[in-house]
């Protein structure tokens, strides 16, 4: 990468505001939820249903699983289950817009999909979370930032010349953490990296925490993923916030600083509704 200090845009509370909304919205999503109880229902059951279910079944109403404390726990614990899926969701929301906001790209350039093969012979449609097609951002100091950047990062990974050659540019993944052992998840992911590598682009998974198991970042990497993690140190090429501020331009750090106590209030808000 070049050493030259990548000047980031001033503070600025419209955006700010905008990008709050983002994980507002998603937070949202969060307080009503309730547990299924293997019903199959979207709505999930409200406490009379589950109630009824449970009392209407001899023995779970022998072993006193009939109890409101049950359907409290189911909710504690789906909730919270929610409340990291939803904190993904605002994040990942909040990560295209501000590919946009800070390269000039438009909804459709930041995003990325693929077909495969889907059953009865109908293409099914799989997506990532963004993405930075270099050559259509006008700014050619931006420009440069993302393709020196892209080039240093098929570098790490080890990308044969011949490759580094055709890539257009990266591809995100955006998670808040990936502590899951699962198999499935990975095995997709795996697959994601062939077809961006076979489309012209790097797959790049960006942490927003530095939560990831040893095991999953190792096999990430013999996929040739390239792991940006939620760290405040680092260069551009380790961390998803020395990224976005020397790569974008922006202080994705900075906002998530500022705008702290106001986030862990909406989490509460909707901690205290799953636990209530």
């Amino acid at each position: 990468m070049a050493k030259k200090q990548t000047p980031t845009k001033p503070f600025n509370k419209d955006q700010d505001e905008r990008y709050f909304k983002l994980i507002q919205r998603a937070l949202a999503v969060c307080k009503t939820y309730r547990p299924k109880f293997g019903q199959g229902r979207k709505a999930g059951l409200t406490l009379d249903e589950f109630r009824t279910l449970y009392q209407g079944d001899p023995f779970y109403r022998w072993f006193g699983l009939d109890s409101p404390l049950l359907d409290a726990a189911h909710k504690a614990a789906g909730g919270m289950t929610s409340v990291y899926r939803q904190i993904g969701t605002g994040c990942e929301r909040l990560f295209r817009q501000l590919l946009q906001d800070s390269l000039g790209l438009n909804a459709e350039q930041v995003e990325w999909s693929y077909l495969v093969p889907g059953s009865g012979g109908k293409p099914r449609k799989l997506s990532l979370d963004g993405r930075i097609p270099w050559s259509a951002i006008s700014d050619v100091a931006a420009a440069d930032r993302v393709r020196l950047w892209l080039r240093d990062a098929a570098n790490v990974l080890k990308v044969s010349k011949k490759v580094v050659a055709t890539l257009e540019g990266p591809v995100f993944e955006v998670r808040q953490g990936y502590k899951s052992k699962d198999s499935k998840r990975q095995n997709a992911d795996v697959g994601n990296a062939a077809n961006a590598y076979a489309n012209s682009y790097l797959p790049v998974v960006v942490l927003l925490s530095s939560q990831i198991d040893d095991d999953i970042a190792e096999r990430y990497l013999r996929a040739q993923w390239l792991i940006l993690r939620g760290s405040v140190a680092g260069t551009p090429l380790e961390s998803t916030y020395i990224f976005a501020r020397e790569v974008l331009g922006y202080d994705l750090a900075g906002f998530f600083n500022r705008n702290s106590a106001r986030i862990r209030t909406e989490v509460e808000i909707v901690i205290e509704a799953l636990l209530s």
